[in-house]
């Protein structure tokens, strides 16, 4: 499948099915039909909006939309995107908060390169703004990036979060979400042998898979059930004519998008259909609960060939940072040499993606770290977006995590009249049963 014609013709499916709904939209909306007491009508116009909508979301980058935030003097004041650092495959970006005193709390947030853009962190943004100076890394879509620019897996990946600690010094505070977590690991112990002094105060994983083979999900069952001649032969495309990165081995969005769906199709199916009978209506508006989800949900981004294959093959089936074998440039990345960096994992008790015992298998790995430097925090009834975006985030895991990064900060200033959540971390040994209940009792 490694043509261009094979993306080409993805994208004019995706554009031809934008174009339909369009033409119903527009067709079935003439005031000619105005007093046709035939509800198919509506239905029609109502399933062109809905359809046009959804296949136009499918190629658009969001925006952060975080206009401004509430601070400690109870006032509104606006947030600025400024983009700290710019890389060919990824930037950081630092939330500036204008008319507000610098937070000595400062977070860099790792999003995921997994399908999505990082603004599906855009709440767990606004949720930490208020009590930190906030930064994320933010990768870009592969199609965009012009096959001059060269290659991008893991390896490349690891060494860009390790300028990006470089850049933002070691009172910098690191969370990293999902797919990057083992990869954050990897890097912060890169920089633990080759520049100590750059390494960040401390380090939080949230349902990443460390350890993909601690317990099995669709995810690990799926890389597991293929070889990589059949991912390289059947899902790797060449990027079509009509983007910047024009020939580059990439897997598509659009693709990852449909193992997405499929995995709940039922579930989709009945979203879309409630969401056609309330336009039919009149009773959805442009920022209801269904498009504010789906708007972020459909936008999805091509990965490079290399990063996706050599995560596969590496993180999933070699088991690579689980075994503590990873190699940077030729160069094993020894997890064990962490030795002054605060680890605190993260899982979601019905996590379906990085399924509970995954992430906290980091702590077993960090052998040259004190317990008292270590913790872990399940949280019951959670899946895997509720860990850092949702009502579990929100009310018990946010405050556990801002006590964390206070109680092991370099600079004991740093946790002084900036925190809402004043306390002291529930720091257990790794591998500990007690380790979520002691979280939860702090909460």
């Amino acid at each position: 499948m490694k043509y261009m014609a094979t993306y080409d013709l993805m994208e004019t499916v995706r554009v031809t099915n934008q174009w339909l709904g369009a033409s119903a939209k527009a067709m079935y909306s003439y005031p000619v039909f105005g007093l046709t007491a035939n509800p198919l009508i509506q239905m029609t116009a109502a399933w062109g909006e809905v359809t046009e909508r959804s296949f136009a979301r499918m190629v658009a980058k969001p925006d952060w939309d975080i206009g401004s935030v509430v601070c400690d003097d109870g006032r509104d004041h606006l947030v600025k995107v400024v983009t700290e650092m710019e890389k060919p495959f990824g930037d950081l970006l630092r939330f500036e908060v204008h008319n507000r005193e610098g937070k000595r709390r400062r977070v860099l947030l790792v999003a995921p390169m997994s399908g999505h853009y990082a603004t599906l962190l855009r709440s767990t943004v606004v949720s930490l703004l208020p009590d930190c100076e906030v930064y994320v890394t933010d990768w870009h879509n592969a199609r965009d990036i012009p096959v001059s620019e060269g290659k991008f897996d893991i390896e490349d990946y690891t060494l860009y979060l390790t300028d990006f600690m470089r850049h933002l010094g070691p009172d910098i505070h690191v969370i990293a979400i999902c797919q990057p977590a083992p990869l954050a690991l990897a890097a912060t112990a890169y920089l633990a042998e080759e520049d100590p002094s750059a390494q960040p105060a401390t380090l939080t994983l949230i349902g990443g898979p460390i350890d993909p083979g601690a317990a099995p999900t669709e995810v690990t069952d799926f890389g597991a059930s293929v070889t990589m001649g059949q991912l390289e032969q059947y899902v790797i495309q060449r990027v079509g004519f009509k983007y910047a990165g024009a020939g580059r081995l990439v897997y598509p969005g659009l693709q990852q998008l449909t193992s997405f769906i499929a995995m709940n199709a039922e579930t989709h199916a009945n979203a879309f259909f409630n969401q056609i009978m309330a336009v039919a209506k009149g009773e959805a508006g442009d920022s209801n609960r269904h498009n504010k989800f789906y708007d972020e949900y459909l936008a999805v981004m091509d990965m490079t060939a290399e990063f996706y294959l050599s995560t596969v093959e590496r993180v999933f089936k070699n088991r690579e940072i689980a075994r503590n074998e990873f190699e940077v440039a030729g160069k094993r990345v020894d997890i064990s040499k962490i030795t002054d960096v605060a680890v605190k994992t993260v899982e979601g008790a019905k996590d379906d993606i990085s399924a509970p015992g995954q992430c906290v298998a980091a702590l077993d790995l960090l052998t040259g770290l004190p317990d008292s430097k270590k913790a872990n925090h399940l949280e019951p009834d959670a899946g895997h977006y509720g860990i850092f975006a949702g009502r579990s985030w929100r009310n018990n895991i946010r405050p556990l995590v801002l006590e964390f990064l206070d109680a092991n900060s370099r600079n004991a200033a740093d946790a002084t009249g900036v925190s809402d959540t004043p306390g002291t971390a529930a720091s257990t040994p790794s591998g500990s049963t007690s380790a979520a209940s002691a979280d939860r009792k702090s909460a």
